[in-house]
């Protein structure tokens, strides 16, 4: 059985990076597939939006390519009450919770993030994996 996986916000927001290396391996952890959820659409658009300072209609094309790509996962009330419980037993952000929850109810394994801590296992079942992460060994 292969993985299924969740990306989170930082690793899609590397492929707008100026850094090719960035760019390059957010693009091939999306060529591997994976689910998103509404909360990362709405933290990809705030930081286009805020940080990036990119206009309605990028922000706008940018959402409807990773939407073309990756299934969505609603934000629902049992998404907040799970994120709630992951964030608190795990010490993650509400929001980080609210990401995690999503990908545990979808039956999600990995959980590519640069945010979290990489390698930790959630729930038995969801284990983030960072993949910009290079060990002392010098591999990913």
């Amino acid at each position: 059985m292969s993985a299924t996986s969740f990306i989170y916000t930082n690793i899609l927001l590397y492929l707008l990076s100026p850094s090719a290396a960035k760019a390059n391996r957010a693009e091939e952890v999306l060529r591997g597939g994976g689910r998103i959820s509404v909360q990362v659409l709405n933290e990809m658009a705030s930081v286009m939006r805020r940080k990036l300072s990119m206009p309605w209609h990028e922000v706008n094309d940018v959402l409807f390519l990773i939407r073309s790509i990756c299934p969505v996962e609603p934000l629902t009330l049992e998404v907040h009450d799970r994120g709630r419980r992951v964030a608190e037993r795990w010490g993650l952000s509400l929001y980080d919770g609210m990401i995690a929850a999503a990908a545990l109810l979808s039956n999600c394994d990995i959980l590519y993030s640069e945010d979290m801590q990489h390698d930790l296992l959630i729930d038995e079942q969801l284990r983030i994996q960072n993949p910009f992460f290079v060990n002392c060994n010098g591999e990913n």
